[in-house]
């Protein structure tokens, strides 16, 4: 998908759970935080030109940053979400820059996506298509979450979970295999 793809598709996304142009693009802060991304992500893998990279670049990191102290939303350009991403709720969301989020997914509040681990299983995270993450959730360490997955509030994933898991608590743990089925 191009640039302008991916916007559409989140913003169709914000639309799906309510909301009016004016309201999605002027007043939610997650929509701002992901379109941010998507600009500043296409300029990280598009832009081939040196000269003209780095200062876009340098123009992205201090927009990036405006948009983090504004919204409570880290998301660094070099992290790699599918389309259809929508942000729920304002704050306190952090985004490892290493990490694979996939298409259609859904993170709420307080959600941190990190490194964690020690030797061989220090890593990040790769979530598959269509997870939700509940408020508060923490994904971390060198894990791989499959698709249709839900997380639910307040959880610590720190293992390996397939398709159409449910997941909660700290740590984690697999309490159904119903997935994301109305949640998404």
């Amino acid at each position: 998908m191009n640039l302008f793809q991916l916007i559409a598709s989140d913003y169709k996304k914000h639309k799906k759970y309510g909301g009016h142009f004016f309201g999605i693009v002027f007043l939610t802060q997650g929509f701002w935080a992901v379109f941010q991304y998507r600009i500043a992500h296409c300029i990280y893998t598009k832009v081939k030109w040196k000269i003209v990279k780095f200062p876009l670049l340098f123009f992205i990191l201090i927009w990036q940053k405006n948009i983090e102290i504004i919204t409570g939303i880290s998301i660094p350009y070099t992290a790699k979400i599918g389309h259809s991403f929508y942000i729920g709720h304002f704050g306190g969301i952090i985004i490892n820059s290493n990490a694979v989020i996939g298409n259609n997914c859904n993170i709420s509040q307080g959600v941190t996506i990190g490194v964690s681990g020690i030797n061989e299983n220090r890593g990040i995270p790769v979530l598959g298509n269509e997870v939700y993450m509940g408020a508060n959730s923490v994904i971390a360490g060198k894990i791989i979450i499959g698709n249709n997955v839900l997380i639910g509030a307040c959880s610590m994933v720190k293992d390996s979970f397939p398709d159409n898991s449910v997941l909660i608590g700290v740590p984690a743990v697999l309490i159904s295999q119903k997935g994301t089925k109305d949640y998404i």
